[in-house]
């Protein structure tokens, strides 16, 4: 089933179960992807609908980060709420020791040897990543093993 499909079924189901704080979030994650279709002028595929899920999803990792250091802790869990929603829509993410092996082979492979390299390093690492990973901990690990390479 097309990602397209799913989200519309997940509507459905939410709607029949009264469950409104997954009806909204599922709403919310629908009105991106039109809006993304409005612009590009298409319908999205599963790649681009999983496009949007990940800004979605990064936009809610930054919205509770805010509400957490604000001291709104009801805030936060509801856009805790809303992430686990949109991460059902997402492949599954790497694991830290998964990404680390890529960063690792990634390195070798485009020949990094410091820090100035990062953004060779990051411009071949980040397409292989999209969507299976946080761009902000993909960012963080890769310049801290840059950094211990020096």
């Amino acid at each position: 089933m097309a990602l397209r499909e799913k989200l519309e079924e997940d509507i459905k189901a939410s709607m029949r179960s009264h469950d409104q704080a997954r009806l909204d979030a599922l709403r919310f994650f629908k009105n991106a992807v039109l809006a993304v279709e409005k612009e590009q002028k298409k319908e999205l595929d599963d790649a681009g609908v999983i496009e949007v899920a990940t800004k979605q999803a990064s936009d809610r990792r930054d919205s509770i980060k805010a509400f957490e250091e604000g001291g709104r802790e009801a805030a936060a869990a509801k856009e805790a709420a809303e992430l686990v929603v949109l991460e059902e829509f997402l492949p599954p993410q790497m694991s830290a020791e998964e990404l680390m092996e890529l960063i690792k082979t990634t390195v070798s492979e485009v020949g990094a040897v410091s820090i100035q390299d990062k953004g060779k390093l990051m411009g071949k690492l980040m397409p292989q990543v999209r969507g299976k990973a946080d761009g902000t901990v993909v960012n963080q690990m890769a310049t801290e093993y840059l950094e211990s390479l020096s």
